[in-house]
């Protein structure tokens, strides 16, 4: 069904522009209402040979050994909206429309490339690869969303580490990547790479031609040549524009921090930000901060509206784990709606501890906060004193449940809200 979602939006900040000389990335991945995001550790694992791995909807071969990730992911799905693995290499995904035509046949979900790239690249180029070859192999398609009457679309994504930058914009299994080095850049639900294209798919120029979407008259421009004139682009191009502005405002003084990427995504005039109750919240954040010296941190919030949802720290130990409370209960294949076929044939309740809290607060947290309630002042404290604890802990006595008591104190905050 080629139906938009109104969705996402990915930055990702270098020096100069950053205070410290740090790489920030950062994204809001706005899913259907009532869509529950978790948040999950995967541990580094080797494979056997000649083993597969069933992703969303189909079973591809596996690889040797899988690095270790945090994840940000729907939690009907194998994919990843956004996350992080254990080499500081950070991705996050947009849906797109193009002008090349939807494959409804299951394979994989743009969602599933985020978390393969995570799992089998050491840096960002390497993760660029693995996606773009996955890509080419495979094709994507399939449901995006739990739903009979799904949403489908292609897939743009910011891969990053702490050196460079890849944007990587699809059409099909056609794509075009652009590098940063420098400054900062953010993709919205258009295409954006123009002319400046550093990697193409194999004939991406001659494939173009054959779809009669570009003739040579003019320069080769990714964007306009794929570009799909839905209804609802010029909305998709305003929020891209919007978080440009904001980039440039908070990047100004070359002072860009975490909180400015706090400030970023909780925009709500951009509409980069929107509550619970709108038809496509944005249902879970992540912040990365990725430092030369690799002490990453890396922030989830794990429910919806960042403007009032608490970032999480973790940190990558040896001994890593996460709380079930921020996981969605583990469901039998055989009952699974989106595992058994037809799929989607009933709805199930995938909310975690740490959402259904947040839900229940949700109202008074909004009612609060417009009768001029201190309570957005209390959150703020409860933030900035998480981030002030990380930013004075001996990095190397980091331990494995920094994210678990941030859930704890999560928890125990809107406790008191009840």
């Amino acid at each position: 069904i080629e139906t938009e979602m109104e969705s996402c939006d990915t930055f990702v900040v270098f020096p100069p522009c950053t205070a410290n000389s740090v790489v920030i990335f950062g994204k809001n991945s706005d899913r259907p209402r009532g869509e529950v995001q978790e948040v999950v550790y995967e541990p580094r694992a080797e494979h056997k040979t000649g083993e597969k791995l069933e992703c969303t909807f189909i079973e591809i071969d596996q690889v040797d050994v899988t690095h270790s990730v945090i994840l940000s992911k729907p939690s009907w799905m194998w994919g990843a909206e956004m996350g992080a693995n254990e080499f500081g290499v950070v991705i996050g995904n947009e849906a797109v429309m193009t002008k090349v035509e939807l494959d409804t046949e299951e394979s994989l979900l743009g969602m599933d490339l985020v978390r393969l790239g995570l799992e089998r690249g050491k840096n960002a180029r390497e993760a660029l690869d693995v996606i773009t070859q996955l890509l080419e192999k495979n094709g994507q398609g399939g449901a995006c969303e739990e739903s009979q009457n799904p949403i489908m679309y292609h897939n743009s994504f910011i891969i990053a580490d702490v050196s460079e930058a890849w944007v990587l914009e699809t059409a099909g299994r056609l794509w075009a990547a652009e590098r940063v080095v420098s400054r900062f850049r953010n993709i919205s639900n258009c295409l954006s790479i123009g002319t400046k294209i550093d990697l193409m798919s194999e004939g991406l120029k001659e494939e173009a031609k054959k779809l009669n979407l570009w003739d040579e008259s003019e320069s080769f421009h990714f964007a306009n040549v794929f570009t799909e004139e839905v209804e609802k682009l010029p909305k998709h191009r305003a929020r891209f524009a919007a978080g440009t502005c904001l980039l440039e405002k908070f990047s100004k003084e070359n002072f860009f921090d975490i909180y400015a990427m706090i400030n970023t995504l909780s925009d709500e005039e951009s509409n980069i930000c929107r509550r619970l109750t709108a038809e496509f919240p944005s249902a879970g954040s992540q912040i990365s901060i990725l430092k030369k010296d690799g002490r990453n941190v890396h922030w989830f919030n794990g429910t919806p509206d960042p403007k009032r949802s608490l970032y999480k720290p973790f940190v990558f130990t040896q001994n890593a784990r996460l709380t079930s409370k921020i996981r969605s209960p583990s469901i039998n294949s055989s009952d699974d709606p989106a595992k058994a076929k037809p799929r989607f044939m009933k709805a199930i309740d995938r909310r975690h501890e740490l959402y259904k809290l947040f839900e229940a607060c949700y109202t008074k947290i909004c009612e609060a906060e417009e009768s001029g309630d201190i309570y957005g002042e209390k959150r703020s404290e409860v933030q900035r004193d998480l981030i002030e604890k990380v930013e004075k802990m001996d990095f190397g006595r980091i331990g494995s449940e920094l994210f678990n008591e941030a859930v704890e104190a999560e928890i125990h905050f809107y406790k008191n809200l009840i």
